[in-house]
């Protein structure tokens, strides 16, 4: 162990050491946090309707009852004739009206006959009086304002006739809420950020010092091959670590601001500490995944630039699995599924996240994550033996 902490020593001293390496680490954090807050303030001023702002509603053959109905609120319609509907359509498709109503010429008289006909129990009823509504609905405005008088309407329509009323009530707490976004976004997020973190980590660790030289003066030292895989790949899972929690930090502040909130953060208390051990287990057993993945590519490599045009099919690889995460009802329930490589430990994130995980399939991931990186390193000591291999130019 002596020789594998030595190892992690002076990878840690050369991290922090570099300040250029630190920058390029917390940058991500910072442009997440900043791209974030800004889609979040860009979108809610594209798609929100704006809070001042008084409808342009223009109406045909307006009934005498609908009249009735608006006055006193802040709507204002503009009665129009039946001339002018194509114009008020243009100014509708170029925003410069909200809505266009169309009414029968007799609704009220229609409206008349089908309650005296519903109250009489008639078979024979007439068709029921149709409103047209024209709106733009890439206007935020106009949307808007066609979903304010589609619900008047609605209150209209069961008042006429008063058969039942449906009371409408939310169950779904705000923990639930906050669960559901997080547990949809965060295993993706956090798959693609430990492993752009493991990347540019290993890339520079392995095949970095194999392209400048310096990484044969170690393997020609009395130094075991094994102990310096050992050493590599531990230093290299924990800055990668660092550097994941730091930018999944920075995603679940934002988080708020992109989804049109006021500020402020999610309330992650809504997790216990035994979700949160159970997440970091999660996440060092396949961030030792990883590290083992790429220092595998690395070896292979001869250059800095090679190594990551090698590394980008694996980029590829999680981000399909993290997006996995996304899609179907839950976590899977059989052990089996999480025995798969990345794919399990994306199961265990979405399961912790939504409250619906079984500490026996975290734990099976876990343990299958750590057993295929300890593979991976045997793997790796194999490579480090191999001279064709570390010195190939």
């Amino acid at each position: 162990m002596k020789n594998v902490i030595t190892i992690m020593s002076k990878e840690f001293t050369r991290f922090f050491t570099d300040k250029r390496m630190v920058a390029m680490t917390l940058m991500p954090a910072v442009l997440i946090y900043v791209i974030y807050s800004l889609m979040g303030s860009t979108l809610g001023s594209v798609f929100e309707p704006s809070k001042d702002h008084e409808p342009l509603i223009y109406s045909i053959n307006t009934p005498e009852s609908i009249s009735q109905m608006f006055t006193g609120s802040e709507i204002n319609i503009i009665n129009s004739n039946a001339g002018e509907i194509n114009s008020i359509k243009d100014k509708i498709n170029e925003k410069e009206a909200d809505l266009l109503i169309i009414f029968p010429a007799d609704f009220d008289e229609m409206v008349a006959a089908q309650i005296h006909n519903i109250s009489q129990d008639n078979p024979d009823t007439q068709p029921a009086p149709n409103i047209e509504i024209y709106y733009n609905a890439t206007e935020p405005n106009s949307h808007q304002t066609y979903i304010t008088l589609n619900a008047l309407f609605d209150v209209y329509k069961n008042s006429l006739v008063n058969i039942f009323s449906v009371a409408g009530t939310d169950l779904a707490s705000q923990e639930d809420f906050m669960a559901t976004v997080i547990s949809t976004l965060m295993p993706m997020l956090l798959m693609l950020f430990l492993y752009s973190g493991c990347m540019a980590l290993a890339l520079e660790s392995i095949t970095g010092e194999k392209e400048r030289g310096t990484l044969a003066t170690l393997l020609v030292s009395p130094l075991k091959r094994s102990e310096l895989a050992a050493g590599k790949i531990l230093s290299l899972a924990v800055l990668s670590f660092l550097s994941g929690i730091i930018t999944a930090a920075a995603t679940i502040l934002s988080l708020p601001n992109l989804m049109g909130g006021e500020g402020g953060i999610i309330d992650v208390a809504i997790y216990s500490i035994v979700d949160y051990m159970l997440l970091a287990c999660v996440i060092l057993s396949v961030l030792l995944l990883m590290v083992v993945m790429l220092s595998i590519v690395s070896a292979f490599a001869r250059t800095v630039k090679e190594a990551g045009q090698a590394a980008t099919p694996l980029m590829i690889l999680v981000m399909v699995v993290g997006i996995s995460g996304m899609f179907g009802a839950g976590s899977q329930t059989e052990a089996i599924y999480y025995m798969i490589p990345l794919y399990g430990s994306v199961q265990s994130m979405s399961g912790i996240f939504s409250f619906e995980y079984s500490t026996l399939n975290v734990t099976v991931a876990c343990l299958s994550a750590l057993l295929y990186a300890c593979l991976g390193g045997f793997i790796l000591t194999k490579m480090f033996n191999s001279e064709k291999v570390m010195f190939s130019r």
